[in-house]
């Protein structure tokens, strides 16, 4: 059950979330929007109809209307926008320090807003929320790189670990650059954008983050470690099996600070002239 229902004393009966459902569910009847219970089924749960409502009449999914976020001069403007994106940075220094449960949950609540494929929202997301934890996890890795490189040797490809590990003896973290946390992203192999859905994902927390004056890094180097090097910490992680291999970011506070944009050379572009 989808639980829709309509305030129709509130109802301006505009017909807006009859036009923006995606899959087509609701009609007016009555002048009063409505799901059939034959449709029900083919609602995909994107709320758009709550959102789109200008007079917050409508509720689906038991969701209450005056809980969302108002939109209304409330929006970045487009250049606050524009210096947010262009401001961010791959941070590679942190602080040793836990960021407040209070801020990661924001984090998270933010990167479960990520569009995925057919708004499956069926993301794995694991998080190391204490830097004692992610210490456990660099320094198993590291004796788990060593060992490799003693045993069987590193798969094609990945040598370059060993110098990492070497590193590592000198207490430089190559792979996880120090980061006190770290944020694994995943999708089920068989939903419909499993390799796009995570990095969007992250994309989203990546920006509240920086909003927030916390840094991130996306990590290949973790991704390739767990996945590659050391396929096991993939499970231990907590990983579901059926997923994909997704992607890995590291985040914490800076322990850097930068002040102003960088100024990027053009990439290649070309207009569409169709047909």
């Amino acid at each position: 059950m989808i639980q829709f229902t309509v305030n129709e004393e509130a109802c301006v009966r505009c017909g807006e979330c009859v036009r923006d459902c995606p899959m087509g569910v609701i009609a007016m009847r009555d002048e009063i929007p409505s799901v059939a219970p034959d449709k029900e089924s083919m609602c995909i749960r994107c709320q758009h109809c709550l959102a789109v409502c200008p007079t917050a009449a409508l509720s689906i999914l038991g969701k209450n209307p005056e809980d969302s976020l108002p939109l209304k001069g409330n929006m970045p403007t487009a250049d606050q926008m524009e210096t947010l994106l262009r401001g961010r940075r791959s941070v590679r220094h942190y602080k040793q320090e836990n960021v407040d449960k209070a801020v990661l949950d924001r984090l998270l609540t933010v990167a479960r807003t990520a569009p995925t494929g057919k708004n499956s929202l069926n993301l794995h997301f694991l998080l190391v929320d204490d830097k004692d934890v992610m210490q456990a996890i660099r320094t198993d890795v590291y004796d788990g790189i060593r060992e490799r490189m003693a045993g069987e040797g590193l798969p094609e490809g990945m040598e370059f670990f060993g110098t990492a590990a070497k590193l590592w003896g000198r207490g430089v973290d190559l792979v996880f650059r120090g980061a006190p946390h770290m944020l694994w992203v995943t999708a089920p192999k068989n939903s419909p954008s499993p390799e796009a859905d995570p990095h969007i994902a992250l994309s989203y927390f990546e920006l509240m983050a920086a909003a927030l004056g916390l840094g991130t890094v996306w990590c290949g180097f973790g991704k390739w470690v767990f996945t590659k090097v050391l396929p096991h910490m993939k499970a231990k992680l907590g990983v579901p099996e059926n997923h994909t291999d997704g992607y890995v970011m590291m985040f914490g506070t800076p322990d850097i600070r930068y002040y102003r944009t960088v100024q990027r050379d053009e990439q290649a572009t070309s207009i569409v002239s169709y047909p």
